[in-house]
Order: structure tokens, then C-alpha cells, then sequence
């Protein structure tokens, strides 16, 4: 069993913005019963961690920033089955992942196959199991639909509009910029939408898809909730996942009624991987079609642990493509 040993770790002080977040030495357990410790290749960035940060989810301060990562295992707790030192491991939905070194229980762990990098899999997780459990469960995409996505060229976008075409449907891709627009298209959007260049969101949606579209998925949040309910068919399903622009406001159910019985939910990550098996499943074809090529997912930014201001100021403003990552090593 390995001895105590110290990490750099990305710690919020308080609940705030980016300035609360410092890079803290930390001490580091061997791991207990149950745990395995990680030397941490790559963690991801993502909303859920601005949500924390600045505590839209409340978390006791001070914490450790970060969801989702990948590294290699360094020491195995008592009770641990299946795990060994060297094996390279992912995970997601489990916190305190910003650092050099950390403890994690084994149950949050899957294996990374061979073929794929451990920043890859860092990258893919959280974001890969969202867009797979989006297209496979929350709504069972099928051949012949039409699905709206917005944020295309975001981490989840980007993977949304692969799994949505894989599945034989239409995408209606959009997203701010022209060139963002364009890596929408080279991964099979049909139809694209730039919203800066509109007033009416909704009406550009519909120009493409007169009917409506079956399914929206929005983890943009406040600034398109409105256009989103109104892009869609009678009886079609609002997938609201995220609020990178806001949080939505309270508003009435009765819009539903009128808009034609439409569906809303607001479903989050860790209700699809509770179930272990469920888990395995999801990150076994997530990460397996990565190491196949049957799936891409573009880093779109490295930065180091004393950098995460820069990588959440990227994300936040919206200026990225593609999935940033913290490289403990860079």
C-alpha cells in the first residue's frame, strides 16, 4: 500500500467566478476500502463544473473542481476486484478530478480499451455518455426524424450530431459562427443554423424543417429555451441537458398545451449511469467506437491545472469547439 502523498489540485475557495479558483497542494491518502488511486492523465472541463463553482449546485467549500477523467492506477484499496496497478481507467460523475493524484471509488471506474489515449477518454466521458444516453434513452432516435441541435460544435454537440446521423436521422445543426457551423457539417448536420445572423430562431428552424423537428436538444439554456419549444412538432420532446447561457425560468405548463401537447424534461447524467451495468454499457460504446474511428471527438484545448481560469473563461464565453481538457503534466 502506497504512503500519503501530495497533489496539485484545482480548489474553489468559495462560491463565485473564475477568481476563486486556485491551485492548492494538497495530501492524498492511500486509498481505503473500496478506492483505487489514480496519477491523473487528463481531467475534462465542463458546465456542471461552473454550475458548482459558482453554486448553482451548492458544494461545501473549499472543493476540488472536476467530474470526469482518465489516468492510470497507482495503488488499489482493500475490497477492490478487477482493478491492478498500471491499468489505465476513465470515469465521470465523480469529483475532485482536477488534480495530479487522486482517490476514486473503484465503482466510478471503467477501463480504457486499447487504442484510444487517456486524454481522449478523459475528453469523451462525461460529454460521451450525455450525447449516448440522450439519442439512446432519453429519446430513442430513429431512422427518418429530425432532431435540432443546438451548440453543434460543442463537445456534446459535436458527438450528438454523429450519434443523431449514425441513427439514420436528420440534424438541424446551429450554432454562432460560420466556421463553427462548418464542423457541424463535416460530421453529417444536414442543415444549418447560425444564430447570430437571425431574429427569430425558431422561423430559420422551421424554413428547413416546416413541420417542426421531434426532438431538441438544448443545453444551451436561457437564450434558446423559447425558440426551442417553438421548433417543434406536436407531441415533440424538449431535451433540455444544460444552461450554458442561464439557467431557464420558471414558466407555464399550459404553454405546452398550446403549442401542441409538447414534452419537456431535464434530464441529467447520473440518473442514466446509477445502474452499474448501464454504466459499463455506456462507456464500453462510447470509448469503443473512439478506439474504432466509428466516432470522433475533437480536443479542442490543453491547458495546465494553474490555467483552468483561461479554459472556463474559453468555455463560458462560448469561444471553444470541440472538448477542453486540464493536463496535470503540461
Amino acid at each position: 500500500m502506497s504512503s500519503t502523498t501530495t497533489a496539485s489540485a484545482v480548489t474553489v475557495t468559495e462560491p463565485g467566478d473564475r477568481s476563486v479558483l486556485q491551485v492548492r497542494e494538497q495530501p492524498v491518502a492511500p486509498p481505503g476500502s473500496g478506492e483505487v488511486q489514480v496519477e491523473v492523465a487528463a481531467a475534462g472541463v465542463n458546465f456542471i463544473d461552473v454550475y458548482k463553482r459558482q453554486g448553482v449546485y451548492p458544494v461545501q467549500t473549499p472543493f476540488v473542481l472536476g467530474e470526469e477523467g482518465a489516468g492510470t492506477v497507482t495503488a488499489v484499496g482493500d475490497g477492490v476486484d478487477g482493478l491492478a496497478v498500471g491499468d489505465r481507467v476513465a470515469w465521470c460523475m465523480a469529483g475532485g478530478s482536477m488534480a495530479t493524484v487522486v482517490n476514486q471509488p473503484a465503482s466510478a471506474l471503467v477501463p480504457v480499451p486499447d487504442g484510444i489515449g487517456l486524454e481522449l477518454a478523459a475528453a469523451a466521458m462525461l460529454q460521451g455518455l450525455t450525447a449516448h444516453y440522450l439519442v439512446t434513452s432519453t429519446h430513442e432516435v430513429k431512422a427518418g426524424e429530425t432532431a435540432l441541435v443546438h451548440a453543434a460544435a460543442g463537445g456534446v454537440g459535436q458527438l450528438l450530431v454523429q450519434m443523431v446521423t449514425a441513427r439514420g436521422a436528420t440534424v438541424v445543426a446551429t450554432a454562432g459562427t460560420d466556421e463553427k457551423l462548418e464542423i457541424a457539417r463535416r460530421l453529417g448536420a444536414q442543415h444549418l443554423v447560425n444564430y447570430s445572423e437571425t431574429d427569430d430562431l425558431a422561423a430559420a428552424v422551421r424554413q428547413v424543417a416546416p413541420d417542426g423537428v421531434d426532438v431538441v436538444y438544448d443545453g444551451v439554456g436561457r437564450s434558446t429555451f423559447d425558440a426551442s419549444l417553438a421548433s417543434l412538432r406536436p407531441r415533440g420532446l424538449m431535451v433540455l441537458f444544460g444552461g450554458a447561457s442561464g439557467q431557464v425560468p420558471p414558466f407555464d405548463l399550459q404553454r405546452l398545451n398550446g403549442a401542441g401537447s409538447l414534452f419537456v424534461t431535464r434530464p441529467t447524467l447520473a440518473h442514466y449511469i446509477a445502474d452499474r451495468a448501464e454504466y459499463e454499457w455506456r462507456a464500453r460504446e462510447v470509448l469503443g467506437a473512439l478506439a474504432d474511428g466509428s466516432l470522433t471527438l475533437e480536443v479542442g484545448g490543453r491547458y495546465p491545472l494553474d490555467r483552468a481560469a483561461d479554459a472556463y473563461a474559453a468555455l463560458e464565453g462560448r469561444e471553444s469547439t470541440g472538448k477542453l481538457v486540464l493536463v496535470p503534466g503540461a
